[in-house]
C-alpha cells in the first residue's frame, strides 16, 4: 500500500514536471520560430526609436505607476472578503497581499500564494482564510474568462472559418467556470468545512460563517472588473510605445484572449515570461507590431506586475517575524 502511494505521487511529479518541460520548450520555440528574422539591424533601429521616444517615457511610466493601484484595488478587495472572518486594517491586507504575491512565484499557478497571506491572520481562522483566497481569486477569474470569451467569439467572427469552434470552446469554458464559480460561492460553508475537517481530522469544531450580501457580492465584481481594466489600460499604454494607431476593437480583442490564455495555462517562474512572450507573439501577430517589440511588451508587463510587488512582497516578508507556525493551517477550538 505504502509503496503504491509513494509510486502514485512520483508519477505525479514525472507527469507535472514533463507537462513544465512541454510548456518551456514550446514557448521558448514559439519565441526563436517568431523572432530568428526579426533582428535586423534596421528592426533594432525602430524597436531603439520607439522605445526611446518623446511619448514613450511617459506611456510606460505611467503603465508603471498603475501597479500599485492594481495591488490597492486587490488589497482592498481581500480585506472586504475576510471580514467576516477576520476583521483587518487595509495597511495590513496590503502586506498579505505582497507578500503572497512574493511566495506565488514558488509554485505553479501561484499555488502557494495563500501560505504567506494566511500569515498575517490569527491562526484559528487560517483554513477559512485559506478558503476564502481562492474563492476571491474566482472573482478576478470569472472576469477574466468572460472577457476572454467574448474576445474570442469576436475574433472567430472575424475569421468565419473558425468561428464555430471558437463558439464551442466559449461556451464550455464559460459554463464550466461558472459552475465552478457559483457552487465555491453559495457552498463555501460545507467548503470550509470539508477542508477543515480533511486537515484537522476533527468534526464539531466551531467553523467560521460566510455569509454573502449582496452589496459585498457587488462591491467584488465591480473591484475585479476595474483591476481588469487597470490591466488591460497597462497593456495599452505598452502597446501604444510601439503602435499608437493600432486598431481598438482588435486590439480589444487581442488583449481580451491574450489574459484569458495567459490565466488558464500553468505559469511557474522559471520561465513565465518566455511563456507570456509566446503567447504574445501568437495573440498579436496582426496588430503591426513588430516581434521584438510584442516580446518585449510581454516582458515589461511581468515585470511592472508580477516582479516588482514581488520584491515588494520580500522586503515586508523579512520584516515579519516567521517561523513554522506561521504557515500553519489551525482550527477554531471547539
Amino acid at each position: 500500500m505504502y509503496c503504491n502511494s509513494t509510486e502514485k505521487v512520483t508519477n505525479k511529479k514525472r507527469i507535472s514536471l514533463l507537462f513544465k518541460l512541454v510548456i518551456g520548450v514550446a514557448s521558448f520555440g514559439i519565441i526563436y520560430w517568431r523572432l530568428k528574422n526579426d533582428f535586423s539591424p534596421e528592426q533594432l533601429v525602430l524597436l531603439k526609436e520607439n522605445l526611446f521616444g518623446n511619448n514613450a517615457y511617459w506611456l510606460i511610466i505611467i503603465s508603471i505607476l498603475l501597479f500599485p493601484v492594481n495591488w490597492a484595488l486587490e488589497s482592498f478587495k481581500w480585506k472586504l472578503i475576510t471580514a467576516q472572518t477576520e476583521k483587518i486594517s487595509f495597511i495590513k491586507a496590503q502586506k498579505s497581499v505582497y507578500a503572497g504575491i512574493c511566495v506565488g512565484n514558488l509554485a505553479p499557478g501561484r499555488a502557494t500564494e495563500f501560505l504567506a497571506k494566511i500569515h498575517f491572520f490569527k491562526p484559528e481562522n487560517r483554513i477559512a482564510i485559506t478558503v476564502l483566497h481562492f474563492i476571491n481569486g474566482m472573482f478576478q477569474l470569472s472576469i477574466t474568462i468572460i472577457v476572454g470569451v467574448f474576445s474570442l467569439v469576436f475574433s472567430g467572427n472575424l475569421n468565419a472559418d473558425k468561428s464555430s469552434t471558437l463558439n464551442v470552446v466559449a461556451i464550455c469554458l464559460s459554463v464550466a467556470v461558472g459552475l465552478l464559480f457559483v457552487v465555491s460561492v453559495f457552498k463555501i460553508n460545507t467548503l470550509i468545512a470539508w477542508v477543515s475537517n480533511k486537515i484537522i481530522k476533527t468534526e464539531g469544531s466551531e467553523i467560521a460563517q460566510i455569509k454573502w450580501t449582496a452589496p459585498l457580492l457587488i462591491s467584488l465584481f465591480l473591484i475585479s472588473i476595474t483591476r481588469y481594466i487597470v490591466f488591460a489600460t497597462q497593456f495599452y499604454l505598452l502597446i501604444a510605445v510601439f503602435n499608437p494607431t493600432a486598431n481598438f476593437l482588435q486590439l480589444f480583442s487581442s488583449i481580451g484572449a491574450y489574459f484569458l490564455l495567459t490565466t488558464i495555462i500553468p505559469m511557474f517562474s522559471l520561465i513565465e515570461a518566455a511563456v507570456r512572450a509566446a503567447i504574445a507573439l501568437v495573440v498579436f501577430s496582426e496588430i503591426g507590431i513588430s516581434n521584438p517589440a510584442l516580446a518585449l511588451i510581454a516582458v515589461l508587463l511581468w515585470l511592472v506586475n508580477i516582479v516588482l510587488p514581488s520584491i515588494v512582497g520580500y522586503i515586508i516578508l523579512l520584516r515579519e517575524n516567521l517561523n513554522l507556525s506561521s504557515f500553519k493551517l489551525k482550527n477554531r477550538k471547539g
